[in-house]
């Protein structure tokens, strides 16, 4: 039985996917099998799957079931109790699977590991940041919620987590559509701590701006009201929540949607957001939308500027 199981769903991503699997399959540590579902693609990413001819690669293929369904599908395939999320999109270093054997080897009581990434948006590559002081590529267990008020440190494409962690907290909920992922680390960080290695091992690529895109799509979105009762004994969860609220109150302001905004707005203890967050919140639906221009422009040259920064 081979040691980790990457579990990869692919809906209509035919310029990525043979990318993402190159990545995947040129790891320097071999021992694993790749989980891989078509879910209901329209365009050419069955072909695109199906030009590999590797005997790691197990392949499914089935009509679309939306993106927490198809991951929940491919995980409950898994062979191994090692489960490598990966999205179809992004693109792992050869070394990324070494890193994760070594930090599983190393921590072999824990059940969450991640690696550092980059993020690839407006054609420029940043190095994420986190809330926690690392030195060098010393690994170091952390809370979630602590570690993750910058740039969270649990990705779909960085991270590995027993399989046995899905039965303790759940599967990512088919109800929500865009958040899923953050909904399930919510979830994992209230139970478990995370083994992080500050070593890029990854790089993900944004196709629009992180802050204001998505707008239409708020009532999709995860709104974290299930963990609102943690908050009073966990500052952390508390920070972390109302930095997510913040990015909400921005796309309620940019669809024009005041009942949202003033919802989530009255949640939001303003003294966890930093003094461009509460500016932002300020303004109209017209200067977000000329700053979000602004922010797409500053960052093809090179300049950065994070949701919670």
């Amino acid at each position: 039985m081979p040691k980790f199981s990457v579990v990869i769903s692919v809906y209509n991503k035919e310029k990525y996917i043979a990318k993402t699997l190159e990545s995947v399959l040129n790891q320097s540590f071999n021992d694993f099998e790749v989980v891989i579902l078509n879910d209901g693609s329209t365009d050419n990413s069955e072909a695109e799957i199906l030009k590999f001819n590797d005997p790691r690669i197990r392949y499914f293929s089935q009509e679309n079931s939306g993106a927490s369904a198809a991951r929940n599908f491919t995980i409950k395939q898994a062979q191994t109790n090692l489960i490598a999320l990966m999205d179809a999109d992004d693109y792992w270093y050869p070394f990324y699977l070494e890193e994760q054997n070594r930090l599983v080897n190393k921590f072999p009581q824990h059940s969450v590991f991640a690696t550092a990434t980059e993020v690839n948006r407006n054609g420029k590559t940043f190095k994420n940041s986190y809330s926690i002081k690392t030195i060098g590529n010393t690994a170091t267990v952390v809370d979630y919620f602590e570690a993750s008020q910058l740039d969270s440190v649990l990705l779909s494409i960085s991270t590995v987590i027993k399989k046995d962690v899905f039965e303790a907290v759940g599967w990512y909920n088919p109800e929500i559509k865009s958040g899923e992922d953050t909904d399930l680390y919510v979830r994992i960080g209230l139970k478990y701590p995370v083994v992080f290695s500050p070593k890029v091992c990854a790089t993900y690529f944004m196709k629009k701006s992180g802050l204001f895109s998505s707008a239409k799509n708020l009532k999709e979105k995860a709104k974290f009201e299930e963990y609102e009762i943690f908050e009073a004994e966990n500052p952390a969860l508390k920070k972390f929540l109302d930095l997510n609220r913040y990015s909400l109150c921005v796309l309620a302001k940019i669809e024009g949607n005041k009942k949202a905004f003033s919802e989530i707005y009255e949640k939001i203890d303003l003294k966890n957001l930093s003094k461009k967050q509460k500016f932002l919140l300020r303004q109209n639906k017209t200067i977000l939308k000329y700053l979000s221009k602004t922010k797409d422009n500053l960052e093809k040259l090179g300049l950065r500027l994070g949701t919670f920064k």
